[in-house]
């Protein structure tokens, strides 16, 4: 026991001599890590690099569609001078709040360049590469700068938190839960609140990087924060003496961060929760989307051991497998704590992943696909504010950056075991990382962009101030292909409905919703496109389509060629609108004025 303690206090005085050389003699290694994680995210995601624009993502081509929205919208903040927080040319009229979303400002807006002149797909590249890549170089950093003595040790937990199976699994169409690489940079901020003299400059960096997190993806916040609290409440009971002697200088720093981060966010974040379209909840029960027990043992689809039946079983979609950490490598994070176990913070840390992990679980335990009348503790904060806005399977992200963590300082001391165990250690690791090796992702060819949008027709058809309907309508699900056209135009012209978040039906009802309120001629057209049927229009039905054009300031009407069921959707335009004119390859109907000569 005493021999443990000395190990420990010998790694901790190597670790403080790390952290003040930085290991500069090591740079040409650290050039070929950095360059081995550019290339294996991009190995991630090559097959969408082929042809950006033309292909979309297949695990999740709705969150796909949602993110080229976010990214148009920075375009036109800084190329047409948009307000950054709203955007008008979604869900016209009505409008979407953007803090309300997950705009990634941080991300949309440097990027607009990149959107305006090369195109919304080539950024979804480009932030999803970026993000694998910076993701695991910041772990990087953090590790072998701060908190190991090994290279090697420090390039596996890298690896691990930049490209394990949740990373990839999120790559799928998630650009905000993909860019973590500020997540090593919050958390070493917040250690290092405990420090003299770091409450004020200490505080103002962690301030600035939380704006910076909150412009990027506020659920990724909640979870550092939530982690942390966790992790320094246990180590408070594990070590109180030396709690107590830092906790005035870190809380003050905590004080200066919140103070920072709120003169700097405060407008955004009440423009989120206060402005017009802002919501309460989500649009499914807590106990929808949750972790399942199993899935912590088994393989992430995405991997080459993966088995897709297996995964849908056990996870709720192709962009939430969240632990999957393979039966290997559960037991080396299992064997890694236990190697570390007489470290308070390494207990602090499992402490932590634990919490968060059965929290995922949801309010009632999850088995094969099977809820089970098993209570847990969820169900007692589930309807919290800001709780209820997290899909909470999410939450399992958590130990399984936690878990990289462990595997990165227990990876450091094998050179203090045996010559057997250092080699059951490895032969472990392997068994653990093989056959988690990620494959590409898969996509899908989308529906090619007509001319009568990529030779600006619409624009002799659509006057300022007026809207183009596409049929089917934008929506989740059930019109990618118009929301697609609006976003690769870069939201030139404006659309009705969408894909966003915002209240479902206000001002009765401000629960979160995936979609625009209900409007009669946009279930008309969703119920044709799902059932192929032709329905009989009656005067009063033509009155009320009518009524919606008005209502949306419909300039034109645009059939997507495409479209499912496209014969039937015709035919009900034709019933309700009149013959129709072909432009540009599609079918229109001219609303009101005719198109300016």
């Amino acid at each position: 026991m005493q021999a443990a303690e000395e190990m420990l206090e010998k790694q901790d005085e190597t670790v403080a001599t790390v952290a003040r050389t930085g290991f500069t003699g090591w740079r040409r290694f650290d050039l070929w890590v950095l360059l081995s994680f550019l290339a294996l995210a991009v190995f991630v995601m090559i097959r969408l690099w082929i042809d950006p624009n033309g292909r979309v993502l297949d695990g999740n081509d709705d969150d796909h569609g949602i993110f080229l929205f976010m990214l148009a919208h920075g375009e036109r903040v800084v190329f047409d001078g948009a307000s950054p927080f709203f955007e008008s040319r979604l869900n016209a009229p009505v409008g979407v709040n953007m803090m309300a979303n997950t705009a990634i400002l941080a991300l949309s807006l440097p990027l607009a360049p990149v959107t305006h002149f090369l195109g919304a797909g080539v950024s979804v590249a480009l932030v999803l590469t970026l993000g694998l890549a910076g993701t695991a170089a910041a772990w990087y950093w953090l590790f072998a700068r701060h908190l190991v003595r090994s290279r090697p040790a420090a390039v596996l937990g890298a690896l691990w938190c930049g490209f394990a199976p949740t990373m990839i699994s999120h790559a799928n169409g998630h650009l905000n839960f993909v860019n973590q690489y500020l997540v090593p940079l919050i958390v070493w901020q917040v250690l290092r609140l405990r420090e003299p003299g770091r409450a004020v400059r200490g505080g103002i960096v962690l301030g600035l990087l939380i704006v910076l997190q909150i412009f990027i993806n506020e659920e990724t916040l909640l979870f550092i924060a939530l982690t942390l609290a966790v992790f320094v409440a246990s180590y408070a009971v594990l070590r109180p003496q030396e709690v107590r002697e830092v906790a005035r200088r870190f809380l003050a720093g905590l004080g200066v961060a919140a103070g920072t981060s709120l003169v700097l966010a405060g407008y955004p974040l009440w423009y989120q929760f206060f402005a017009p379209g802002n919501y309460h909840g989500q649009p499914f029960k807590p106990d929808e989307f949750v972790t399942d027990l199993l899935s912590v043992a088994a393989y992430p689809r995405q991997a080459v051991a993966g088995v897709d039946s297996v995964a849908e079983r056990l996870s709720v979609s192709a962009t939430e497998d969240n632990t999957f950490f393979g039966p290997f490598g559960l037991l080396m994070i299992i064997v890694s704590a236990r190697m570390l176990w007489r470290s308070a913070a390494a207990r602090s840390a499992v402490i932590a992943g634990l919490v968060l992990l059965v929290v995922s679980m949801g309010p009632q335990l999850r088995v094969a696909g099977v809820r089970t009348s098993i209570p847990l503790p969820f169900a007692l904060v589930s309807h919290l504010p800001v709780i209820d806005l997290v899909s909470v399977t999410r939450f399992a992200m958590v130990p399984a950056t936690i878990a990289g963590i462990l595997l990165a300082l227990a990876a450091d001391r094998v050179g203090e075991l045996t010559a057997v165990r250092r080699r059951w250690f490895g032969i472990g690791m392997a068994l653990a990382l093989v056959p988690l090796f990620p494959k590409p992702l898969p996509v899908v060819q989308g529906d090619p962009l007509p001319a009568f949008l990529t030779a600006g027709t619409w624009k002799q058809y659509v006057p300022e101030g007026r809207t183009l309907v596409p049929v089917p309508m934008p929506d989740v699900t059930v019109g990618r292909a118009a929301q697609r056209w609006a976003t690769l135009e870069n939201l030139d012209f404006a659309v009705p409905r969408g894909y966003f978040m915002g209240p479902a039906d206000p001002p009765g009802d401000d629960t979160g919703s995936w979609r625009a309120p209900h409007r009669f001629t946009s279930e008309l057209l969703t119920r044709i496109q799902e059932t192929g049927r032709r329905p009989e229009l009656t005067a009063a039905d033509r009155g009320k389509i009518a009524e919606d054009l008005a209502y949306w300031r419909a300039a034109v009407v645009v059939l997507v060629p495409q479209a499912q069921n496209a014969a039937v959707l015709r035919a009900t335009l034709v019933d309700a609108l009149g013959e129709s004119r072909v432009v540009g390859g599609v079918e229109i109907w001219v609303v009101g004025d005719h198109p300016r000569e």
